[in-house]
């Protein structure tokens, strides 16, 4: 019988999990990793880079949803790495650890050469010491810079940098956390650098003997880099440090090492024992300068004084030459040392007990159902969103419900909730679902405080931010009063409107400068706006020989909005001569010294008119002011001149068809009917509002309900104090000259001397037949004062009528023939 013959066993065939990890573990691996990382070292450090040059251009597309930043075709950013560069910085820099992010490049790239396998530098200490000193440094930067945080777009010490500074100022003060700061700092470096305590040493026990540096360079050199030279120091007393003289240390962290017989901190490579190795991966990389290199800075410094006072004195000569290219025009030279109100002049009216429960939230949802199936309709989800006086139901109907039958139980789900009143949004724009909004039970006072100490506000770039209050969904709501471009604001007595206003303007002045920014107050109250009289020299305007910067009267409220169309004119024409569309084109050019102040260009700062009770100005006034402000409206948003008009009486004889087309923004406070609603917001809903700040704000396309920032009288105080301490302009922003047209009048003429532009100023009115002052005013291109002086000479002469207040006057004459009878018999 044969034998069988043992067949060979086969060989197990690898599994799939080892094989995924012998290819983990192999060279290809391991250099594409390292290639990518180093790659994406190198586009990071471009990304951060430019975030910190374009990052203040850019930084209102990063406050979008990451995703429509990111994948929307529309938006596009300034950072030259891209959207992914931009969001990355953002990630990293304003979001982490502020500027000693950059630490994180130096870690890829470390990472990167190891994986190449080069084994100069040691990964693990890298990482360590690299979060160390970032850390420490984003904490120290955070609280050195805390004070000056406002006026940055970003946060040098990063988010967590400024957590962590404030938790340290809040526990031990900001002496106290600077002393910790000082104390890490110094035992950071005794655990970085090795030489550190030597280098002490030296410095505390060095003698005397000071010899020059020129000496010990030239009786010292350097031994020749060739074979491997024992570790030696050598102390310098010059320049008080450490160098050492070996620097082809080999110490790098290898992942494929299997020699155990060495430290886990080394591997030592060739000629160099470990014996030898007495330096760290980091004396390395953060080694002192050599000191072949100390003489040259010594010796700049040495001659630094005398270089400033030789380029001072070439630059005086050329200044007299005129000849010397000039440094950009800096508006804020004049009030240089003018300091921004700070944060701790608000109070935190915070009341602490505003959470909405959970037992509140269940009952009203039981509520909203158990009404809602009264009426058969059914639900299918139901969600909340808390804001400070209201929470956000959001229900979706099931399918086959028609809104309009959910729209028509707002009081019936109003009873069933014993609320105030609610308000339903059916549906709610682009969610698909409606909204029942709900006061709550115990409505939280939103401080103005916290809306400027907001994220949001303080790294806003807006032209001219107004931060009114926080929206249902507590984020901070933000508009920029240059892009409304006028504000209509309107709401019942007591409903929060004067707050509004100064919310308003307590923004503007947390965030401009005197020279970028002049109110135009008006107040037929006189008592509402004379807080900020004290603002007159800083940031107030008014007109020439005008006592109080705060207008009154009703007279001088209709000169003073005339004045401003006179100054909106005038810029009208700076912005033609200067080829440019708009107030930021002009005011950049005129920065950059391309324009001439000698053909009467200026900076051209924003003005804000303030009208409040204008209700009491149009019953007075009635189109002497409509139609001034109407003028404004339509055509000073390019110059930079910008209105909010206030009124308790929103009837249709006050917001009147004119004044609502140049108003497309609108705040509207709660009101007493929906047809006060319809006239302010072409939409009911201000009647549904609980009052005391709730607020609803029109856009045109928007609408969103807002919780009005409160900031109360002495608060108001106190900036304006803190404003009216500083030095101020030696006047108040002058406006352009104006006499009514009604005062002249009673004016005497003199025609023996007549203007030298009578003859065609006559010709002018005939020909159209129309007796405009500001006809005459833009034609020839003169100034209001002189226009009307030439409109009294041709009353005299009998060509034009009396005045007839805001209309044109009558023309007397019919033709040209009879017009230059008159003029020859004048001769």
């Amino acid at each position: 019988m044969a034998k069988k013959v043992k067949k060979p066993e086969k060989e197990p065939k690898p599994s799939k999990v080892s094989g995924i990890v012998n290819f983990f573990k192999s060279n290809q691996f391991r250099y594409t990793l390292g290639f990518f990382l180093s790659v994406f070292s190198g586009y990071l450090a471009v990304a951060f880079v430019s975030y910190i040059i374009s990052g203040k251009v850019d930084q209102s597309k990063l406050d979008l949803p990451w995703q429509e930043f990111l994948f929307d075709p529309s938006v596009e950013v300034q950072n030259i790495a891209g959207k992914g560069g931009a969001y990355l910085s953002e990630q990293f820099i304003n979001l982490g650890f502020g500027f000693p992010s950059f630490f994180f490049i130096l870690i890829f790239f470390v990472a990167a050469l190891n994986l190449f396998g080069y084994k100069e530098i040691r990964f693990l200490k890298t990482l360590l010491f690299s979060f160390l000193w970032m850390i420490w440094s984003s904490v120290a930067l955070a609280l050195a810079l805390a004070a000056t945080a406002g006026d940055q777009f970003l946060y040098v010490g990063g988010m967590y940098g400024f957590i962590l500074s404030s938790l340290l100022s809040s526990l031990l003060g900001g002496f106290g956390a600077t002393l910790i700061l000082m104390f890490l700092l110094f035992v950071l470096l005794i655990v970085t650098f090795k030489q550190f305590i030597p280098w002490l040493t030296a410095v505390f026990t060095k003698k005397d003997k000071n010899p020059s540096v020129t000496d010990d360079l030239t009786t010292e050199p350097l031994p020749e880099m060739g074979a491997a030279a024992p570790l030696q120091e050598i102390i310098d007393p010059a320049i008080s440090k450490i160098i050492t003289e070996d620097d082809r240390i080999h110490a790098i962290f290898d992942p494929d090492s299997k020699d155990e017989g060495l430290d886990d901190d080394f591997e030592v490579e060739n000629t160099v024992t470990k014996k030898d190795v007495e330096l760290s991966i980091e004396d390395m990389l953060f080694a002192d300068t050599p000191v072949k290199e100390e003489p040259k800075i010594k010796e700049s410094k040495i001659k630094e004084p005398e270089l400033l006072i030789e380029n001072k004195a070439i630059h005086d000569d050329l200044d007299e030459t005129e000849m010397a290219p000039m440094a950009d025009y800096d508006p804020t030279l004049d009030l240089s040392s003018y300091k921004y109100p700070t944060i701790d002049l608000l109070d935190d009216h915070a009341s602490g007990n505003a959470e909405v429960s959970n037992e509140e939230l269940i009952s009203n949802k039981n509520k909203i159902v158990e009404t809602l199936r009264h009426y058969k309709i059914e639900i299918t989800k139901i969600r909340a969103t808390i804001g400070p006086t209201i929470t956000l139901y959001e229900i979706v109907p099931a399918p086959g419900i028609r809104i309009a039958k959910i729209k028509n139980l707002e009081d019936d789900i109003a009873l069933s909730l014993s609320a105030l009143g609610i308000r339903i949004i059916a549906p709610i724009p682009g969610r698909g679902t409606i909204g029942i909004e709900v006061p709550n039970q115990k409505p939280e006072i939103v401080s103005m405080r916290s809306i400027i100490a907001s994220k949001k506000f303080q790294e806003s770039t807006a032209e001219l931010p107004i931060a009114l209050g926080k929206t249902i969904s507590n984020e901070t709501f933000m508009v920029d009063l240059a892009k409304m471009p006028h504000i209509l604001v309107a709401g019942a007595t007591g409903q929060g409107k004067s707050v509004g206003l100064n919310a308003i303007i307590t923004s503007l002045l947390y965030k401009k400068h005197p020279s970028q920014l002049k109110f135009v107050l008006v107040d037929p109250k006189k008592v509402e706006l004379n807080l900020y009289s004290s603002l007159e020299k800083h940031f107030l305007a008014k007109m020439p020989d005008e006592e109080d910067a705060i207008i009154t009267d009703i007279q001088k409220v209709k000169n003073t909005l005339n004045s401003v169309n006179i100054e909106m004119d005038s810029r009208y024409d700076l912005l033609k001569k200067a080829h440019v569309r708009n107030i930021i084109e002009y005011n950049t050019k005129f920065i950059g010294r391309r324009l001439n102040p000698e053909k009467g260009h200026r900076y051209l700062p924003y003005i804000v008119v303030v009208v409040d009770e204008f209700a009491d100005l149009i019953m007075t006034a009635g189109k002497e002011v409509e139609l001034p402000i109407a003028r404004i409206a339509q055509l000073a948003r390019a110059v930079g001149i910008h209105m909010i008009i206030a009124t308790q009486r929103p009837s249709i004889n006050i917001i009147t068809g004119v004044i609502k087309a140049n108003f497309p923004t609108r705040i509207a406070f709660k009101v007493a009917s929906m047809i006060d609603s319809r006239t302010i917001l072409d939409t009911p809903g201000a009647n549904q509002l609980i009052g005391k700040g709730d607020m609803l704000v029109s856009t045109g396309s928007t609408m969103t309900r807002v919780q009005c920032a409160f900031v109360d009288t002495p608060e108001v105080e106190r900036i304006c104090e803190f404003v009216a301490d500083q030095r101020g302009y030696a006047t108040a922003f002058l406006l352009p000259d104006y006499v009514g047209e009604g005062d002249n009048g009673a004016v005497e003429a003199d025609l023996t001397n007549r203007d030298e532009m009578f003859d065609d100023a006559a010709r002018l009115i005939v020909a159209n037949q129309v007796g405009s002052t500001s006809m005459i005013q833009r034609k020839f291109s003169i100034g209001y004062n002189r226009a009307g002086r030439l409109m009294d000479q041709l009353e005299a002469a009998g060509i034009v009528g009396p005045s007839e207040g805001s209309k044109a006057r009558q023309v007397l004459i019919q033709d040209e023939y009879s017009l230059e009878q008159l003029l020859n018999g004048l001769k």
